[in-house]
C-alpha cells in the first residue's frame, strides 16, 4: 500500500493494518521529510487520544493530514506506532 498526496509518494508498506476503513502504517514506512508533528489532538472513546501529523511536499502543507495513537488503548493496541490518512491523501495498492 501507498500513502499519496500531490503525486508524492509519503509512505509505504506491505503490512498495514485496516481500522474502520483506514489503513494504519508502520511508522519506519514515512517518509520522514514529508511530515511535522501537530499540536491537534482528538479522543476516540474505543481507541483513545490521537495525535496528528502536518505532511509536507514540496513546501505545501496539509495540516493534520496524518494520525496515530501513541498510547492506544487495550482494544487499539494493534495500531501502537502505525499511522493513518485524511485530507486528501490517497491510499492506494
Amino acid at each position: 500500500m501507498r500513502a499519496v498526496w500531490k503525486n508524492t509518494v509519503i509512505a509505504e508498506s506491505a503490512h498495514t493494518i485496516v481500522v474502520e476503513g483506514n489503513h494504519y502504517f508502520p511508522r519506519e514506512s514515512l517518509k520522514r521529510e514529508n511530515f511535522r508533528e501537530s499540536d491537534h489532538h482528538s479522543v476516540c472513546h474505543w481507541k483513545g487520544t490521537a495525535s496528528y501529523l502536518d505532511v509536507i511536499v514540496e513546501g505545501d502543507i496539509n495540516s493534520d493530514a496524518a494520525w496515530y495513537y501513541p498510547d492506544p488503548k487495550p482494544a487499539a493496541a494493534e495500531i501502537r506506532d502505525h499511522v493513518a490518512f485524511w485530507r486528501g491523501v490517497k491510499v492506494q495498492s
